[in-house]
């Protein structure tokens, strides 16, 4: 399925210490400890992350295409295994389609959602904003209007975002100006649903010439500090940069914001990190910590398929400005943001690798002829996978909990899978995709009361049409009791 060589050998190895850190310990010797008060990424398989902690859950939005979705829960833990909420779609042919980047905000006890939306054509993408009926980030929403400043009036825009300055609202999104397709504009607002004036171009810097979008802001020691991102999102090199504004100064006045120099989060190859951008900022439920959530991909390849949720907690450097810190292996364990109550009845959740070693009550064990290995390096949890082509092989996961979510790689060469749980009737699952990725979401089963259960991952040895080959990859598993 791979080729396995000692220089897959050793970069499995240093990805293993250099990316997964935070993890448990590696030694299959030595014990492993409880998960609890932990979390591993991806939060949500969907790109363009929008988090925010009120009335005692965290609620995030993602880049859904045909609809503006949320998924809410109580522990950041928790996340991926929360049932999504619908809480917006469109009758308007002008802006049902291609629905991107959803962000929402608390003014005046209501909620608003800002979003960019189109009829089908990438260009005619324009912004909108939702007001909510009560104080509930999950709605019911109304349409409340187009967002467009005077000077690009029908023009391209997307990822509008608020800024929040000496006590004024500005409308901050990436669209048409004479620095890029996709430069970075700010706009007076008059309240939270009215642009009031022309926007203002910024010529931000950012390693690339094609692409300033995002903007997601910090406020901080007399500073605000406006984060963006730049090149192209379906490139490995997608990344994070800066600039900031004093109090007191105009921001509509782009001389009076500073370039920050270099970016401040960027792709990290031992970690299987690419394309770390698209992003916002929330704090912990305490109000004591501050993090950043925003999208990645496990793949160099240029695809804008793949970018999944992630979140870390992030600092500050002695002059007020962020530190974003390095990207985080996917799957790396991260305590839970101070103040979250951990997950369901034992507040935990813990995962099961393939080669059966466990955080918490889990085990795996295989039936048939399977091969094992450490060549998918930082592409797999703990750098290594099992995968088998022969039908009928099975791999069982034991667990105690209420869900489970299987999570692999998902490659050209790879086939169908039947799923069960607890003996009951098979799932079918195809688990090929049309370029190599790691630690991709295969599977997230029903929820089930809580106690003991197993899943069953059959090889079937069929494959759709586009696979070269029918293998089945299982790599870790997350297990939830909530």
């Amino acid at each position: 399925m791979r080729a396995r060589s000692r220089t897959a050998l050793i970069t499995a190895l240093l990805a293993l210490l250099i990316g997964l850190a935070g993890a448990p310990p590696s030694s299959a010797g030595e014990a492993m400890p409880h998960a609890t008060g932990t979390f591993r990424n991806p939060l949500n398989t969907g790109p363009d992350p929008f988090v925010t902690h009120a009335n005692g859950n965290y609620h995030l939005a993602t880049t859904q295409g045909d609809a503006i979705r949320m998924w809410s829960a109580p522990s950041l833990a928790t996340l991926l295994a929360a049932d999504p909420v619908t809480v917006w779609t469109d009758t308007d042919p002008s802006r049902d389609q291609h629905i991107w980047a959803p962000e929402f905000y608390r003014f005046n006890e209501r909620w608003y959602m800002y979003y960019t939306a189109d009829d089908g054509v990438d260009e005619h993408h324009r912004l909108y904003v939702l007001e909510s009926e009560g104080d509930d980030p999950r709605g019911p929403y109304h349409f409340k209007g187009k967002l467009e400043p005077p000077n690009h009036v029908d023009d391209f825009a997307i990822d509008p975002g608020i800024l929040q300055h000496d006590g004024r609202l500005y409308l901050a999104y990436s669209g048409l100006n004479e620095y890029q397709h996709n430069g970075l504009n700010i706009a007076p607002m008059s309240n939270p649903y009215t642009v009031s004036g022309d926007a203002t171009a910024l010529d931000a810097a950012g390693g690339c010439p094609e692409v300033r979008e995002g903007p997601a802001f910090l406020y901080r020691d007399g500073r605000t500090w406006m984060t963006y991102s730049t090149c192209d999102t379906g490139k490995p090199d997608y990344q994070v940069w800066m600039m900031s504004l004093p109090d007191g100064a105009d921001p509509l006045v782009a001389e009076n914001w500073t370039q920050h120099q270099g970016p401040l989060l960027s792709r990290d190859d031992a970690a299987g990190v690419f394309g770390p951008g698209h992003h916002n900022f929330f704090t912990s439920p305490d109000g004591t910590e501050d993090w950043i959530v925003y999208h990645a991909k496990t793949t160099p390849e240029y695809t804008y398929s793949d970018r999944t949720t992630r979140a870390q907690r992030i600092g500050w450097h002695p002059d007020g400005s962020p530190d974003l810190g390095t990207p985080l292996a996917l799957g790396a364990t991260q305590d839970l943001p101070s103040g979250d109550p951990g997950a369901g009845v034992e507040g935990l959740t813990y995962w099961i690798n393939d080669d059966g070693r466990s955080s918490g009550d889990g085990t795996v064990t295989f039936e048939g002829d399977w091969n094992s290995g450490t060549g998918c390096a930082s592409q797999c949890f703990w750098g290594d996978d099992h995968w088998s082509d022969q039908p009928g092989a099975t791999a069982t996961f034991t667990f105690t909990g209420t869900r489970i979510a299987l999570l692999s790689v998902r490659d050209t060469r790879n086939g169908i899978a039947a799923i069960s749980v607890d003996g009951g009737p098979e799932e079918r699952v195809d688990l090929h995709g049309p370029i190599r990725v790691g630690e991709a979401l295969q599977y997230l089963s029903p929820r089930l009361p809580h106690g003991t259960h197993t899943l069953t991952i059959r090889v079937t040895g069929e494959r759709d049409s586009s696979s070269s080959a029918a293998f089945v990859s299982v790599d870790r598993a997350e297990v939830y009791a909530d």
